[in-house]
C-alpha cells in the first residue's frame, strides 16, 4: 500500500513537470488496463472453479446412476440363478428391470457426454486464465516501469513501460479469443 502512495505522490510530482505530464496521464491510463484485466481474469478463474464444480456433480450423478444400472443386472443375474416359486411374476419383474437398466445406460451416457463437455469448458477457462494472468503481469510490470521515469526523469523507462504495456494489452485481447 506504501508503494501505491509513494506512486502517487511521484504521480503529483510528475505532474507539476511539464515534461512528465505525458507520463503521468499514460501510468493512469495504463492503471486502468491493469484493473480492466485483473477483474476479466478474476471473473474467468472464478467461472472456472463453478465449471469445474458443476463437472464433479455431473460426474458423481453419471456414477450413481452407473452404480444403480449395476445392481440392478446382478438382480436379474440372481433371478437366473435362483429357483423361483413364481416364474410368471419373475418374468414381470425381469422385465421390469431390464428396462430401468436401459433406462439407466441411457441417462448415464447422456451425463458422461454432458460432463464430458462441461471439462473441455473448464480447460478453455483454464487457459483463457493463463493468458490473462500473463497479461496482468505484465501490465502491473509496465506500470511500475514507467513510474521509474518520474524518479529518473528519463524517458528510456517511459518508452520500455509502454512497449511492455501494449504487450500486456495485445495479450489480453487475444486471450479473449483462446477456445
Amino acid at each position: 500500500m506504501a508503494d501505491i502512495e509513494e506512486l502517487h505522490e511521484r504521480a503529483e510530482q510528475g505532474a507539476a513537470d511539464a515534461r512528465l505530464a505525458s507520463v503521468t496521464v499514460s501510468m493512469a491510463i495504463l492503471a486502468v488496463f491493469v484493473a480492466a484485466v485483473s477483474l476479466m481474469g478474476e471473473r474467468i478463474h472464478a467461472n472456472e472453479v463453478l465449471a469445474q464444480s458443476k463437472a464433479a456433480d455431473q460426474w458423481a450423478q453419471y456414477q450413481a446412476k452407473v452404480i444403480r444400472e449395476r445392481s440392478y443386472e446382478v438382480f436379474l443375474d440372481q433371478l437366473d440363478v435362483f429357483a423361483l416359486q413364481n416364474p410368471a411374476r419373475a418374468a414381470d419383474v425381469r422385465k421390469k428391470y431390464k428396462g430401468e437398466i436401459d433406462r439407466y445406460n441411457g441417462e448415464s451416457k447422456d451425463l458422461q457426454n454432458q460432463a464430458n463437455s462441461t471439462e473441455a469448458a473448464v480447460e478453455v477457462l483454464d487457459r483463457r486464465s493463463n493468458w490473462f494472468d500473463f497479461s496482468d503481469v505484465l501490465l502491473e510490470a509496465s506500470l511500475v516501469i514507467c513510474s521509474i521515469t518520474l524518479l529518473t526523469q528519463k524517458r528510456g523507462y517511459w518508452y520500455f513501460g509502454l512497449l511492455g504495456a501494449a504487450s500486456g494489452i495485445v495479450i489480453a485481447v487475444a486471450g479473449l479469443f483462446i477456445r
